[in-house]
């Protein structure tokens, strides 16, 4: 435990360090918000959020790039001093997550960029990003499945519970969700990264008592740079994560659950994550099957922003809704 901290505190140095010069890159390359446009995660506007947030224009986004270098490059290095196999198909399935989601999220950052006065529509169409998320989260649960040998979830009282085959298409939900989860509610700053970094630490707790080193070196570093990251992200902020951020810490947050075995430690340690993409997906239903919203605005945090909360009182809370939400997770997993 005592090297996984350590890990954690270089992670928190090198990331620190590298994040000013890599804000002032993204000024220089215009890497940021060129006008005040929020979209839902239908890809509908955001009217609330540009209302009160309108301060945010030409904040830099794409921190989620120096976060996915940093991690990989001290884990590789890492995995080396430990013996660890690089080739091996756990870290084939930690790896792709964390740089294929990375990669879907990046595209559709610079299309935002790039079409922004080409198109009225804002990055990728959700169609075809969705398809994307699928494909990429079905090798992954393959590899778990074919690969790693997952076909089981641990449910305390009952024990391991075998799916079989059906353990492909559950995983690849889980990671999906996890993704969007994060991409929704990564709306305020300093909001999901910091609901990530509750969500790390309390699988770096379970990860040490399971005896897995690969994942606890890699979930050490990402704490100790997303904990870095959130110092400039905190309000008012200074730069975001982008989609290429929230796509592949949320699919990696997925993966880290599933690689613990622990799905319903995972639902309840993200329960936060939960509420906002439950909060999206009741007014989906709603438009959908009864013609009406069901809310005045979606997620959570909109409807909280909207109803006259200040920015700091939503993300401040959300903290404490997620550290009880880890706490009891954390009482679950280790319960006997």
């Amino acid at each position: 435990m005592a090297q996984l901290l350590g890990f954690t505190i270089l992670s928190f140095f090198i990331t620190g360090i590298l994040l000013i010069p890599f804000i002032d890159f993204l000024y220089k390359i215009k890497f940021r918000r060129q006008n005040q446009v929020t979209t839902d995660f239908l890809n509908n506007r955001a009217h609330i959020f540009d209302k009160f947030n309108a301060w945010k224009v030409g904040t830099p986004f794409g921190g989620g790039v120096l976060i996915i270098f940093v991690v990989t490059i001290l884990t590789i290095w890492a995995y080396g001093m430990f013996s660890i196999e690089i080739g091996g198909w756990d870290f084939f399935v930690i790896f792709f997550t964390f740089l294929g989601f990375g990669l879907l999220g990046l595209y559709d950052d610079i299309k935002k960029l790039v079409n922004l006065k080409k198109t009225a529509f804002f990055g990728l169409r959700l169609r075809h990003k969705f398809a994307i998320q699928i494909v990429l989260a079905l090798i992954i649960a393959t590899a778990l499945y074919f690969k790693l040998g997952y076909s089981f979830v641990f449910i305390r009282g009952i024990g391991l519970t075998s799916m079989g085959f059906l353990f492909i298409p559950f995983a690849a939900f889980v990671i999906v969700s996890f993704a969007n989860a994060f991409n929704i509610t990564d709306g305020l700053d300093g909001l999901a990264p910091g609901l990530f970094l509750i969500c790390l630490l309390a699988f770096l707790s379970i990860s040490t008592t399971a005896v897995d080193p690969a994942l606890g070196i890699f979930i050490a570093f990402l704490a100790g740079s997303v904990a870095a990251f959130l110092y400039f992200n905190i309000y008012k902020a200074r730069i975001w994560l982008g989609d290429v951020g929230s796509l592949s810490l949320g699919a990696s947050l997925a993966v880290i659950g599933l690689l613990n075995g622990r799905i319903i430690a995972l639902a309840v340690i993200g329960g936060v994550f939960i509420l906002e993409v439950g909060s999206s997906l009741i007014q989906l239903l709603g438009k959908r099957f009864l013609g009406r919203k069901i809310f005045p605005v979606a997620p959570f945090h909109l409807y909280l922003l909207k109803r006259g909360w200040n920015e700091p009182k939503i993300v401040m809370r959300a903290w404490l809704l997620g550290f009880m939400f880890a706490i009891l997770g954390l009482y679950i997993a280790f319960i006997r």
